[in-house]
Protein backbone atom coordinates (compact mmCIF):
# COMPACT_ATOMS: atom_id res chain seq x y z
CA UNK A 1 0.00 0.00 0.00
CA UNK A 2 2.90 2.35 0.71
CA UNK A 3 4.16 1.95 -2.87
CA UNK A 4 0.73 2.78 -4.31
CA UNK A 5 0.46 5.89 -2.12
CA UNK A 6 3.96 6.94 -3.18
CA UNK A 7 3.11 6.66 -6.88
CA UNK A 8 -0.14 8.58 -6.42
CA UNK A 9 1.68 11.39 -4.60
CA UNK A 10 4.68 11.59 -6.94
CA UNK A 11 2.41 11.69 -10.00
CA UNK A 12 0.21 14.37 -8.45
CA UNK A 13 3.32 16.36 -7.55
CA UNK A 14 4.74 15.99 -11.07
CA UNK A 15 1.46 17.12 -12.63
CA UNK A 16 1.22 20.17 -10.35
CA UNK A 17 4.87 21.16 -10.74
CA UNK A 18 4.70 20.92 -14.55
CA UNK A 19 1.58 23.10 -14.36
CA UNK A 20 3.37 25.57 -12.11
CA UNK A 21 6.28 25.75 -14.55
CA UNK A 22 3.88 26.47 -17.42
CA UNK A 23 2.27 29.23 -15.36
CA UNK A 24 5.70 30.68 -14.59
CA UNK A 25 6.59 30.56 -18.29
CA UNK A 26 3.47 32.56 -19.19
CA UNK A 27 4.19 35.13 -16.46
CA UNK A 28 7.88 35.49 -17.34
CA UNK A 29 8.97 34.31 -13.90
CA UNK A 30 11.90 32.21 -12.70
CA UNK A 31 11.38 28.67 -14.06
CA UNK A 32 11.77 25.17 -12.70
CA UNK A 33 14.84 23.53 -14.22
CA UNK A 34 14.39 20.87 -16.88
CA UNK A 35 16.51 18.44 -14.86
CA UNK A 36 14.08 18.85 -11.94
CA UNK A 37 11.11 18.17 -14.21
CA UNK A 38 12.75 15.09 -15.73
CA UNK A 39 13.83 13.89 -12.28
CA UNK A 40 10.20 13.92 -11.14
CA UNK A 41 9.35 11.59 -14.01
CA UNK A 42 12.31 9.33 -13.24
CA UNK A 43 11.29 9.12 -9.57
CA UNK A 44 7.96 7.61 -10.59
CA UNK A 45 5.96 10.63 -11.71
CA UNK A 46 6.04 9.89 -15.42
CA UNK A 47 2.27 9.47 -15.76
CA UNK A 48 1.64 12.81 -14.04
CA UNK A 49 4.33 14.46 -16.16
CA UNK A 50 2.89 13.01 -19.36
CA UNK A 51 -0.62 14.15 -18.46
CA UNK A 52 0.67 17.62 -17.62
CA UNK A 53 2.48 17.86 -20.96
CA UNK A 54 -0.81 17.07 -22.71
CA UNK A 55 -3.13 19.16 -20.50
CA UNK A 56 -0.95 22.26 -20.22
CA UNK A 57 0.64 21.90 -23.70
CA UNK A 58 3.97 22.35 -21.94
CA UNK A 59 7.43 21.38 -23.21
CA UNK A 60 5.96 20.15 -26.49
CA UNK A 61 8.92 21.44 -28.54
CA UNK A 62 11.56 19.55 -26.57
CA UNK A 63 12.33 15.98 -27.67
CA UNK A 64 13.60 15.06 -24.22
CA UNK A 65 10.03 15.67 -23.03
CA UNK A 66 7.95 14.56 -26.04
CA UNK A 67 9.95 11.34 -26.48
CA UNK A 68 11.76 10.94 -23.16
CA UNK A 69 8.80 11.21 -20.79
CA UNK A 70 6.64 8.69 -22.71
CA UNK A 71 9.65 6.33 -22.85
CA UNK A 72 10.14 6.64 -19.09
CA UNK A 73 6.41 6.02 -18.64
CA UNK A 74 6.50 2.83 -20.72
CA UNK A 75 9.53 1.56 -18.80
CA UNK A 76 7.94 2.31 -15.44
CA UNK A 77 4.63 0.70 -16.39
CA UNK A 78 6.50 -2.35 -17.67
CA UNK A 79 8.43 -2.58 -14.41
CA UNK A 80 5.23 -2.21 -12.39
CA UNK A 81 3.51 -4.97 -14.38
CA UNK A 82 6.54 -7.23 -14.01
CA UNK A 83 6.69 -6.60 -10.26
CA UNK A 84 2.97 -7.23 -9.92
CA UNK A 85 2.98 -10.54 -11.78
CA UNK A 86 6.39 -11.97 -10.86
CA UNK A 87 7.05 -10.83 -7.29
CA UNK A 88 5.18 -10.80 -3.99
CA UNK A 89 4.58 -7.07 -3.77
Amino acid sequence: MIIVNYFILINLAAFLIYGLDKWKAKKGRWRISEISLISLALLGGSIGALLAIKVFKHKTRHKKFTIGIPAICVLQLSLFIWLYYFTDI
